[in-house]
């Protein structure tokens, strides 16, 4: 059986007071596995953020259990979470959140000088193929280069997971097909385990498993035996 990375048990995220309360997670037991690209895919407002922030270390479930291997997150305080999203954790956004007056180079730079076992900025970018435009600013590059800076940094820090936020929905379908062929690569060549947010199903069809939301739940969980070349997603 593969290493389970994370594991959460009856997780909830509430809110509201009183009468009024909204759940945007009502209940999810989840295992990810090491090395394994996984979809989460659902409608806007199913939990698939919500829950990504709570494995990422960046909130607290109302009620339920959480652990990274054998570390359990649940109860962790701020100061420790901030250890683990350092040590373990790389993050994709929708939007790059850029320094705008810093080069590809320097962005990059602000995670490795903070990590504790970073490879290179001009590795990173190199990885994501980047390694002519390392002293550009992001004014002067496409969004889908932007993007490939966003996962240079976020590798650079050589996570053991790579939590994904719609990282192609600001992209059109040609820059948004290779930034899928970055995650996938890295996935493969690095072992990363990888999490996808998107509401694009096509892109499911390059996962190793499909996670389906609902309401806050897991509605199923689907398994590709033949994962689908990024370059032949259909947009």
């Amino acid at each position: 059986m593969p290493e389970i990375i994370f594991r959460t048990r009856g997780i909830t995220k509430v809110y509201g007071t009183g009468d009024v309360k909204v759940y945007a997670l009502a209940g999810v037991d989840l295992e990810l596995y090491a090395g394994e690209m996984a979809v989460l895919l659902g409608p806007s407002g199913s939990g698939k953020s919500t829950l990504l922030n709570i494995l990422g270390g960046l909130d607290h479930a109302s009620s339920g259990r959480v652990w990274f291997r054998d570390t359990e997150l649940t109860d962790m305080p701020d100061r420790a979470l901030t250890r683990f999203r350092r040590d373990h954790v790389g993050f994709v956004f929708q939007f790059y959140n850029l320094v705008p007056s810093l080069t590809a180079r320097e962005n990059v730079q602000l995670v490795t000088d903070v990590a504790p076992n970073p490879m290179p900025p001009e590795e990173a970018l190199e990885q994501v193929g980047l390694t002519d435009r390392m002293d550009h600013f992001p004014s002067q590059m496409s969004g889908g280069e932007q993007q490939r800076v966003a996962i240079a940094r976020a590798i650079a820090k050589r996570p053991e997971i790579l939590l994904c936020d719609e990282p192609t929905g600001a992209l059109d379908s040609t820059t948004g097909g290779q930034v899928l062929e970055v995650l996938k690569d890295i996935n493969e060549r690095f072992g990363t385990t990888t999490v996808i947010i998107t509401h694009n199903a096509d892109i499911r069809r390059m996962a190793h498993r499909v996670i389906q939301f609902q309401d806050g739940r897991i509605s199923s969980v689907s398994t590709n035996d033949e994962r689908l070349d990024p370059a032949k997603i259909v947009w």
